[in-house]
């Protein structure tokens, strides 16, 4: 690029800013029509259909239609752009360019179609934009709030400001931008894969433990150490549940000293203090007797079915909700051996295995009670356990690192386009 904005701020010379009403040559709604599994007739647009900033025709439905002129009228074209202009905050403005395809694409209903004046425009120039504004929130700042989505009309749409260089220019930053975007996806999916490897390696830390490699070097595999046992957790301590709130109590609205623990706090075998809720005095009287001491381990049992861990002893004492259990008056067995046995594969199989799948999955609280846990004596569960957690916070740290690198990757991501709509 040679471009640069001057002194002054001005856009580079030959640069302009446009509405975009003003290079827009169609702005319309999709069709309301009555859609179909099976691939019938032709393929049509849903908000779904929009993936990866891409049109996924693997997504979509398909409508039955011989009328031509309704085929005319709603078939998308190379170069048209589907915006997401009804949506929750996260997915509106979501955009995806239609490019040729060996079946008409019909543009359906709860997507915008915007198709720009490719004498002066570069479609897919202005999807970039699109999605550039998208990130600075633009789109929430101009839409209309509703209580589970968020609507943008054609007239503010039309209002908004683009950057319009010369066509051939606009080319060229196309060109620039997937250049550089190819690099950083190229490592992004390093990172991801980096990812996955970690995942691989604390199953791995975990098996090793509770087959008994980690502390006895010439086990066998399907073998048992020497002075280990089998027991269920039925026969080394007791299963009991959590405690909805009763009907007609709600959160306090301040933060009292009454904790109520929530699977969504459940987190990295721990609990996540971030956004904790708490009771009124009168709620906790009322489910005094549904709460989890520090010597407990959780395991949720509704919804996310197997989440596993220990609170800390600052929330010793808490109330627990009833979509999770607690294992509690544990004997001969360190509560974080349990918690993790729980995580690794081999307690991760008995929970599935033991889950009762209705329209809501279930955790009984009998069938915990059933699961198997292998234990060698305390003295070396407490070796096993200060082994895992030291390898697994070296992973932790490698993830921490990872997910900062992913992070920085979309601010570049963002960085880029910034520069590229300043003409730099």
């Amino acid at each position: 690029m040679t471009n640069h904005k001057d002194n002054t701020g001005e856009l580079p010379h030959g640069w302009e800013y446009v509405k975009l009403g003003d290079v827009c040559e169609k702005m319309s709604n999709g069709a309301n029509v009555k859609q179909f599994e099976e691939p019938i007739g032709f393929p049509i647009s849903r908000i779904e259909t929009i993936w990866n900033e891409t049109i996924d025709l693997n997504r979509v439905k398909y409508i039955y239609e011989n009328d031509p002129e309704f085929v005319k009228k709603y078939a998308l074209q190379p170069g048209d752009i589907l915006f997401s202009h009804i949506n929750s905050d996260s997915h509106l403005g979501k955009t995806a360019i239609f490019r040729k395809h060996s079946n008409s694409l019909i543009h359906g209903i709860n997507l915008l179609l915007i198709r720009l004046d490719k004498l002066k425009v570069d479609p897919a120039f202005f999807q970039y934009q699109f999605n550039y504004k998208r990130k600075q929130g633009v789109f929430i700042s101009i839409a209309q709030k509703a209580v589970n989505q968020s609507s943008i009309n054609q007239p503010k749409l039309k209002n908004l400001d683009f950057v319009l260089p010369p066509l051939k220019t606009q080319k060229s930053i196309v060109s620039k931008i997937e250049e550089l975007f190819s690099e950083l996806d190229k490592g992004i999916e390093s990172l991801k894969r980096a990812q996955q490897q970690l995942k691989v390696y604390r199953q791995a830390v975990l098996k090793w433990a509770f087959d008994g490699r980690l502390t006895n070097e010439n086990v066998k595999e399907g073998e048992m150490p020497e002075g280990w046992r089998t027991a269920t957790i039925g026969e080394i301590g007791k299963v009991k549940g959590g405690k909805r709130l009763p009907k007609g109590h709600y959160y306090s609205e301040i933060p009292t000293k009454h904790v109520y623990i929530r699977v969504t706090d459940f987190d990295n075998q721990s609990i996540n203090q971030s956004k904790l809720k708490f009771l009124y005095p009168s709620t906790q009287i009322a489910i005094k007797n549904y709460t989890i001491s520090k010597e407990d381990v959780y395991i949720s049992i509704a919804g996310t079915i197997g989440v596993t861990g220990i609170i800390p002893p600052s929330l010793d004492g808490a109330n627990l909700t009833e979509n999770a259990a607690k294992i509690t008056e544990l004997k001969g067995i360190e509560n974080k051996f349990l918690s993790l046995f729980l995580l690794s594969v081999k307690g991760q199989s008995q929970i599935k295995v033991n889950t009762k799948t209705t329209t809501q999955p279930k955790l009984s609280l009998f069938r915990i009670e059933t699961i198997e846990i292998p234990i060698p004596k305390i003295s070396e569960q407490i070796i096993i356990m200060q082994t895992i957690e030291n390898r697994l916070s070296i992973s932790d740290k490698l993830e921490e690192t990872i997910n900062q690198s992913l992070q920085q990757a979309e601010v570049l991501r963002q960085s880029i386009l910034k520069m590229a709509f300043e003409g730099n």
